[in-house]
C-alpha cells in the first residue's frame, strides 16, 4: 500500500532509504528519539522512553552524572567521548561496547516499532560517544521483530508494560529458577514504579526488564489484574512463601578486542548474561 499524499512515510521505509543512500547523520523521530547512521549503517539509537548509555553507565557505578557531562562537553561535536572514557580507565572498551550495544538495542526496540512518524534527517550529525559499532538496518529491524515475538511468548499481552510492578504479598512456593534480574525486580518493586522506571532505577535495559516482568507474571509471582495489588485473589494458604535470596552480584563485562565490534559476538554475550 502506498503512502498517502501529505502523510509521513513509515519509519522503516525512511531508514531503509537512508541505508541505501549510505547516509551519514542523525534521523530525529518526532520528539521520541534519534537514530545515528554512518554510511548507511546504524551506529547508535537513543529513545526518550528508555535508559540511555549515560543511565546504564551511571547505574553500573563506573561513572557519575557529572563525569558523563564533563566527558560529553570535552568530546564536543564530532568527538569520540567513548575513546576518552576508555583512555582514562573509567571502563574497558569491552564494557563500553557492551553497554552501548544494550542501550542501542533497547532504544531501537521502542523507537522502531512499526508505525508512521514525522522524521527529520540532519546530515553529518554524530553522537558524542563516537563510532565503535554498527548495525545494518535490515538486521536491526529483524532483531526488533524477534524481541517483540519473545515478549509475546513470555506473556501475550502488553497490559503490564505500563503498570506499576506489584509482586504478590505472599510469594507462592515455586520450583522455577529465577534469573538475577527477576530477583532484583522482586526485591525492588514497590507497586509504584513501572517496568521502565525500575529499569532506570536499577541501571538495566528497559527491554530486559519488560521481559523479566512478563516472565514473572507468567510464573504467577506478580499481580496481573486490578484486584491483586490489594492481595485479595490467588492466596495460597497451603504453600509457604518462597524465601528471597541475597542479591546476586552483577557479572563482569567481557572484553572485546578490535576497533569495530563483532555485533554477533556481543549478541551472544548479551544473551548469556541475561540468562544468569
Amino acid at each position: 500500500m502506498g503512502t498517502r499524499p501529505g502523510s509521513a512515510p513509515a519509519l522503516d521505509t525512511v531508514l531503509t532509504g537512508l541505508a541505501q543512500d549510505e547516509a551519514t547523520g542523525s534521523l530525529r523521530v518526532g520528539k521520541e528519539g534519534t537514530v545515528y547512521l554512518v554510511r548507511g549503517r546504524v551506529s547508535y539509537v537513543d529513545c526518550a522512553a528508555t535508559p540511555g548509555v549515560e543511565d546504564l553507565l551511571g547505574g553500573s557505578g563506573r561513572i557519575d552524572a557529572a563525569g558523563i557531562r564533563h566527558a560529553r562537553q570535552e568530546a564536543g561535536p564530532g568527538g569520540d567521548g567513548g575513546a576518552l572514557l576508555v583512555s582514562r580507565g573509567v571502563l574497558s572498551r569491552g564494557e563500553l561496547e557492551f553497554c552501548v550495544l544494550s542501550a542501542t538495542l533497547d532504544a531501537a526496540f521502542f523507537l522502531l516499532a512499526p508505525r508512521t512518524l514525522r522524521t527529520r534527517f540532519r546530515a553529518g550529525d554524530a553522537h558524542w560517544l563516537g563510532v565503535h559499532w554498527f548495525f545494518d538496518v535490515p538486521g536491526l529491524l529483524r532483531e526488533c521483530a524477534r524481541r517483540r515475538a519473545r515478549l509475546e511468548r513470555a506473556w501475550p499481552s502488553a497490559e503490564l508494560d505500563a503498570r506499576p510492578v506489584t509482586p504478590l504479598r505472599r510469594i507462592p512456593g515455586t520450583h522455577a529458577l529465577l534469573t538475577r534480574l527477576q530477583w532484583e525486580l522482586l526485591l525492588a518493586a514497590d507497586s509504584t514504579a513501572t517496568p521502565v522506571e525500575l529499569a532506570r532505577r536499577l541501571g538495566h535495559p528497559a527491554y530486559s526488564t519488560l521481559l523479566a516482568v512478563r516472565e514473572l507474571a507468567a510464573a504467577g509471582l506478580l499481580a496481573t489484574d486490578q484486584a491483586e495489588p490489594d492481595g485479595q485473589p490467588d492466596e495460597r494458604p497451603d504453600e509457604e512463601p518462597a524465601a528471597l535470596p541475597t542479591r546476586v552480584p552483577r557479572p563482569a563485562a567481557v572484553p572485546v578486542a578490535g576497533a569495530v565490534t563483532d555485533v554477533n559476538l556481543l549478541l551472544r554475550v548479551r544473551d548469556a548474561l541475561e540468562a544468569l
